[in-house]
């Protein structure tokens, strides 16, 4: 989701009608540019966002903007996202209520936090998943089913790559609490969503259960 815009103030309603085009957009448009071979099966489709992003899904899976969608999703994923700056200072349009089990989203939910996301990296720059507005908020708020992890050991973009190009890019070093390698988190991000739509989608709960466990993850959780 965070792909969709450069540079962006604080209201993401633009982001949302966005991904909602998109949306309705995969019955046609996608098959035009498959193989001919390939079928997407849209009765199985996910929708996920990291940061802003996740704040994104979540809105359009609430239908916040009161968008109507072609397609119905089947699981929702939020990765370390964000709904503002602190509590009582949620961007536009808010989706936190602070009311538990308030999310009626009729589908499969997981959540990934961060342990470092609400740490300051320094005494200049805010938290970047500051508590009140994070991952915590959001998962109070889902309903059964949903699985929740929250990585001990690392930040808000520690799950992206190592080397990350441009003053963005150095930026991404420089206005968060980092974990001392990128590289478990990044692997624990993507097998943890794998597992997690293996599960919901396929019915194969086996990898996602080994996570629970700690069997198979390689951070702490």
């Amino acid at each position: 989701m965070g792909q969709l815009y450069s540079v962006a103030g604080p209201d993401a309603t633009k982001e949302i009608e966005y991904v909602a085009e998109i949306t309705n957009w995969l019955p046609e448009g996608l098959p035009k540019f498959l193989p001919t071979q390939i079928t997407a099966n849209l009765t199985k489709l996910g929708l996920a966002g990291h940061t802003r992003g996740g704040k994104v899904a979540f809105a359009l899976a609430l239908n916040r903007l009161k968008t109507k969608l072609k397609l119905k999703f089947s699981a929702l994923i939020g990765i370390d996202l964000v709904d503002g700056m602190d509590k009582g200072k949620q961007t536009p349009p808010k989706v936190l209520t602070y009311v538990p089990h308030s999310f009626n989203l009729e589908m499969p939910v997981m959540v990934i936090g961060s342990g470092l996301g609400e740490v300051r990296k320094n005494p200049l720059f805010p938290a970047c998943a500051p508590k009140g507005v994070n991952h915590e908020d959001f998962y109070n708020e889902c309903c059964k089913p949903a699985c929740y992890f929250v990585a001990k050991d690392y930040g808000h973009l520690d799950m992206l790559d190592d080397e990350t190009k441009g003053i963005r890019g150095k930026a991404t070093y420089c206005l968060c609490k980092n974990g001392k390698c990128r590289e478990p988190m990044r692997r624990f991000v993507g097998g943890v969503v794998v597992a997690f739509l293996k599960g919901y989608l396929e019915g194969d709960f086996s990898f996602l259960i080994g996570i629970k466990d700690d069997e198979l993850a390689p951070v702490e959780l």
